[in-house]
């Protein structure tokens, strides 16, 4: 998926596509979003209505899920969630299908100066149990369409046992302090011994500070299901590690009150995002040091503090 050309996005291919497709939106304009994500070109459409399109062939399953699933779980959750409007087809030399879904006001956490930090861990803690109290018939079962999130971390053995290599090689990673190369390995074995415990449940699959919505300092509302499903919520929990600080953990932990087999599977999770992320191709550019940084925090933290486990 990463050699795969993205299709060139911008608000003057947006504007005809909606013109085309939505001509009653043909008057209101298009502005991109600040902050992109990766799965997705994002774009206001007038003050209440956002169009999202796939960057690549991986993400445009998530199009037709999400108008699927996002009206069932709106009404279950504490938070708000994206509301789907309508569906476009490919057009105007776009090749994917794309998604336009009703506006929610906030910012992403990370960027909210009043954030209440002790609040949010547990706020989304008391969403996600929700999402988990959901009735999962007929909910997509964890796989492809989710990149294996709910399944078994077990599916990216190759590329952690590569990673770990990698680092074996280098002297360290890092301005400040070297990996634990073989603390990084025993914690990984631990999640590759451990079983999924308890029946399948639906998980969010990206639970990222980008994808979680403040307003006036508490959580408002959780976005991007694209990697959505019914299966383990392990990989849910990652974020104690990426975002969270120790007692902000506890909290978490505390209200999400899932065992200490899950706990150890997320702390795979966390590390097999972490470890691919600094032994991948060195790109001198900011947004690349910024995410590395990130991940090597990342990989210190869950190996001082594995919270439940």
């Amino acid at each position: 998926m990463t050699d795969e050309v993205r299709p060139a996005v911008d608000t003057e291919l947006v504007t005809r596509l909606v013109a085309a497709q939505f001509p009653a939106w043909a008057h209101l304009p298009v502005r991109a979003v600040p902050a992109q994500g990766n799965d997705n070109r994002t774009f206001r459409l007038g003050e209440d209505l956002v169009v999202r399109l796939p960057s690549v062939t991986g993400y445009v399953a998530a199009v037709a899920k999400e108008d699927r699933v996002l009206p069932r779980l709106a009404g279950a959750l504490p938070v708000a969630v994206p509301e789907p409007v309508a569906s476009g087809a490919p057009g105007q030399g776009y090749p994917f299908p794309w998604s336009v879904r009703r506006w929610l006001p906030g910012v992403t956490a990370d960027e909210d100066p009043a954030l209440d930090r002790s609040a949010l861990a547990e706020d989304l803690a008391a969403a996600l149990v929700a999402l988990r109290r959901i009735p999962t018939d007929d909910g997509p079962v964890a796989g492809q369409h989710s990149f294996f999130r709910g399944a078994h971390p077990r599916a990216y053995d190759g590329e952690v046992r590569e990673a770990l290599r990698t680092l074996r090689g280098r002297d360290g990673v890092g301005n400040d302090s070297s990996i634990d190369v073989d603390a990084c390995a025993a914690v990984w074995a631990e999640a590759m011994a451990t079983g999924i415990s308890g029946p399948p449940v639906w998980f969010h699959g990206d639970v990222g500070v980008g994808n979680l919505l403040t307003v006036d300092g508490r959580l408002s509302a959780l976005i991007d299901f694209g990697t959505c499903g019914v299966g383990d919520p392990a990989c849910d929990l990652v974020i104690a590690w990426t975002f969270l600080g120790p007692a902000e953990r506890r909290l978490f932990a505390d209200t999400v009150d899932l065992p200490t087999s899950t706990w150890r599977l997320a702390r795979g999770w966390a590390l097999w995002k972490a470890l691919i992320t600094v032994t991948g191709a060195e790109r001198d550019t900011a947004y690349d040091r910024y995410h590395r940084a990130i991940q090597e925090r990342t990989i210190r933290a869950v190996l001082a503090d594995p919270v439940a486990g």
